[in-house]
């Protein structure tokens, strides 16, 4: 694809629709991390976007990745642009910086969030929200640089249905699979905070809720994207567990909105959630997802009857401290669903 996809470039101009000091950016020179994945994808084309509409001197987008190739793949349309500076090694390394070159802000943005990856490379996982993190807060201090790091849901521990704010932690069982991911959030803040504190970093963490949208990879291995993938591929959709587990699935355009409305108008040195105050159990999301793909002869099926013994790491979020900058979603799950299924259909066909 030589351009973005159109419901990828409708979600990009409808952010930049936001009352947010959008030329605040400009001329900065700003890196993210996790270029080629699906939120720092998504970060780098908003701020290209605002390069692409702007008159006035552009950021200089530094774009860290693993991968030329993927890079390359997912930004055809970019990767000639002369504001557009890949930097091609892993997080986990030294990040290879030049010393004299000023540096504004970073968003680290790199970070596995898939089940199938962090369960199978639970070292690189930890390393990455830890050692990664550790590299980048380094360099932010030498250039006195903002420094955005993306965190999860997961940090709250295992709640079952409780509304979490900022305030609220609760328990990790440090020898499950999954602790790989939600420890090394866990550190990666307190990295965050520490360099605030000791170092004043001007640090914000964002807080995310399970997202979904355009880009990801079908074989992710979230439901989300199992039952989508399941549809497209003229399958019934297969229910792993009793279907009644819930829950809150943001839009990818809403989290994004939500990233910027805490850069733009939070405060260094706190935490805030980002995403929906409302839960989907999964038979309802299986059900949604048959509907917005207008496959009628798709079944749901409920593979296995007994409730999913899958640690539960995260209730619903209490958002209103976002909310007080200004921001609240905007994409309701069947709009959001909609959109993702007609992009995936599109590009598969």
């Amino acid at each position: 694809m030589t351009q973005r996809h159109k419901i990828v470039e409708e979600d990009l101009l409808n952010i930049l629709q936001e009352k947010l000091d959008w030329q605040s950016l400009q001329g900065q020179k700003i890196l993210v991390t996790g270029a080629s994945g699906f939120i720092g994808g998504y970060i780098v084309d908003l701020l290209a976007l605002l390069n692409e509409q702007t008159n006035i001197k552009p950021i200089s987008l530094y774009v860290l990745a693993r991968s030329e190739q993927k890079l390359t793949d997912r930004f055809p349309y970019l990767i000639n642009k002369p504001w557009f500076k890949p930097l091609i090694q892993d997080v986990n390394d030294p990040i290879a910086w030049t010393p004299d070159l000023a540096l504004d802000l970073i968003i680290h943005a790199a970070s596995d969030a898939s089940p199938r990856y962090y369960l199978t490379q639970p070292v690189e996982t930890i390393k990455t929200n830890t050692l990664g993190t550790l590299n980048l807060l380094e360099l932010a201090k030498h250039h006195n640089a903002q420094f955005v790091f993306l965190s999860s849901g997961a940090i709250y521990g295992n709640n079952d249905d409780n509304e979490l704010a900022e305030t609220d932690y609760g328990s990790v069982d440090p020898l499950h699979p999954s602790a790989c991911y939600s420890e090394s959030k866990r550190l990666g803040e307190s990295l965050c905070m520490s360099y605030f504190r000791q170092y004043d970093v001007p640090i914000m963490i964002a807080r995310i809720s399970h997202t979904y949208g355009p880009t990801l990879r079908l074989d992710d291995g979230r439901v989300f994207t199992d039952f989508m993938a399941d549809v497209l591929a003229g399958r019934d959709i297969v229910i792993q567990g009793d279907g009644l587990d819930s829950r809150p699935f943001c839009y990818i355009s809403d989290l994004i909105r939500g990233i910027f409305y805490m850069l733009l108008r939070g405060e260094f040195g706190h935490a805030y959630n980002i995403g929906v105050d409302e839960e989907l159990t999964i038979e309802q999301l299986a059900r949604l997802i048959k509907r917005v793909s207008d496959r009628d002869d798709c079944q749901i099926v409920v593979k296995n009857n007994q409730k999913n013994k899958t640690l539960r790491t995260a209730g619903h979020f209490n958002i209103k401290k976002l909310q007080q900058l200004g921001w609240n979603t905007l994409v309701s799950p069947e709009i959001g669903f909609s959109r993702m299924f007609l992009y995936f259909n599109e590009s598969l066909n």
